[in-house]
């Protein structure tokens, strides 16, 4: 990015803060439809692309039912089967006379599809979006087709040693709630998914309806030109009336650990983690989870010069406190170049963290963190998708790009005192699980 971009970035950005310092700097109109769908529209100063983003309010969390995780990721390729007005081929034939970008991506919480495109094709895109959502048809054979697929990219990802890391950390560190599995699902629901169709066709109907669907317009756009087609398009879309009953996570017991056996030649990981409460844009916690994971874990940490710099011991070090609507996990993750260095490693990495409730953290660090957030944030919006992607993770969460300001207004709000507290509350032996991994029968390094 050339310097006068950069500048002329960040002016906009400061242009366009409120008088009350907000840090999102777009204006935005919410409508919200009879029919429980929300319109997010965004204009901005990026000339001719307008982003649509539709967030579906599900994903692996709405998995309650047993032997049936995966659906929400599995949707995430049927939603391109198409529909009687549109089938796939005449789908894409769309897209790709539009110059359009398209893709989807599923997460815990939610589902999203997106499309990239010149303003002038909102209307025939707004209009096709709204047919797939109502109309969604596919075949059993097509659907046979496409669980086949889910297989063969859970196999892919299982030559990761990091999936299966992560997998076993979750099933690990949960009992009852859906995070127990990952977004893909348990590899025996998805063997069985082929068997499957009829439920499928129940969580479509259940799930995607427009009380759960946020659509989020974002670029040169009139926010009434946008409400328009949206009423025109989406309006007759029939609300649904399911609300899944999510099981609670008691609270951990105490501290529980998990060791994997890799079955080739890899370099040891090492998960260390804590469960912790789920979003909130009220109050300070999660802003001091934040911090304690740059403060602690990012490259100019001193465990990171430590262990990667001048050890040489670690060749990735990081920490993850990721926003979710249930509690989840704050995880540090650390691949260790050397297997009989796996148990040091782990004591430093424990050290690290009691020592955020033992004593407060440097106050002129906590301030520098808090300047580089803003920038960082800022620097961030570089396009109207990229504005659309990061209200989207939000609209996941609370449906309303306000849930920004706060966040970046509990940023600001966070004392070392705060750390503190947070670290106590939650970083602790008793919400702690340690999962490491291995190759097999190198018998070092496992999880105490």
């Amino acid at each position: 990015m050339s310097f006068h971009r950069l500048a002329v970035l960040l002016l906009a950005a400061v242009s366009l803060l409120p008088a009350a310092g907000k840090i999102f700097p777009y204006p935005w109109v919410q409508n919200d439809l009879p029919n429980g769908l929300r319109l997010l529209t965004i204009p901005t100063d990026f000339p001719n692309i307008v982003a649509v983003y539709i967030v579906v309010g599900t994903g692996s969390r709405n998995e309650v039912e047993p032997g049936k995780s995966g659906f929400a990721h599995l949707f995430e390729h049927l939603m391109f089967r198409g529909t009687p007005e549109f089938p796939p081929e005449k789908y894409q034939a769309v897209l790709k006379s539009a110059g359009a970008a398209s893709n989807a991506y599923t997460s815990d919480d939610l589902t999203v599809y997106h499309t990239t495109f010149s303003k002038e094709d909102l209307p025939r895109i707004l209009s096709m979006e709204a047919d797939r959502f109502q109309h969604l048809s596919y075949e059993e054979a097509i659907f046979r087709t496409e669980t086949q697929a889910v297989l063969g990219e859970y196999n892919k990802n299982s030559a990761n040693p990091i999936s299966k890391l992560y997998e076993t950390l979750r099933a690990t560190a949960f009992q009852v709630h859906p995070y127990k599995h990952t977004t893909m699902g348990f590899l025996k629901d998805i063997q069985d998914m082929p068997n499957a169709y009829d439920y499928s066709r129940q969580f479509f109907d259940r799930y995607y309806r427009p009380e759960n669907t946020t659509i989020i317009v974002v670029g040169d756009v009139e926010p009434k030109k946008a409400l328009s087609l949206i009423e025109e398009r989406w309006g007759e879309w029939k609300r649904g009336d399911f609300k899944p009953r999510i099981p609670a996570e008691p609270p951990q017991d105490g501290a529980r650990t998990a060791h994997v056996e890799w079955p080739t030649a890899t370099l040891p990981w090492l998960a260390v983690s804590f469960r912790v409460p789920g979003y909130s844009d009220q109050g300070t916690e999660g802003a001091a989870l934040d911090a304690i994971a740059r403060l602690g874990f990012n490259e100019s940490s001193p465990l990171y010069q430590k262990l990667v710099i001048e050890d040489q011991t670690v060749d990735a070090l990081r920490a993850m406190h990721a926003d979710h609507v249930d509690g989840e996990m704050f995880t540090i993750l650390a691949r260790v170049k050397k297997p009989e260095a796996m148990a040091a490693v782990r004591e430093q990495i424990l050290r690290t963290v009691a020592g955020f409730s033992a004593g407060p953290v440097d106050a002129a660090k906590l301030e520098v963190l808090k300047k580089h957030l803003r920038y960082e944030f800022a620097l961030s919006l570089d396009s109207s998708e990229a504005i659309a992607g990061m209200v989207a993770q939000y609209a996941g969460l609370r449906r309303t790009p306000e849930s920004v300001n706060r966040d970046y207004d509990n940023y600001d709000k966070v004392t070392v005192e705060d750390i503190r507290k947070a670290a106590g509350k939650y970083l602790t032996e008793k919400n702690r699980t340690i999962v490491s991994l291995t190759s097999a029968n190198s018998g070092s390094g496992a999880a105490k």
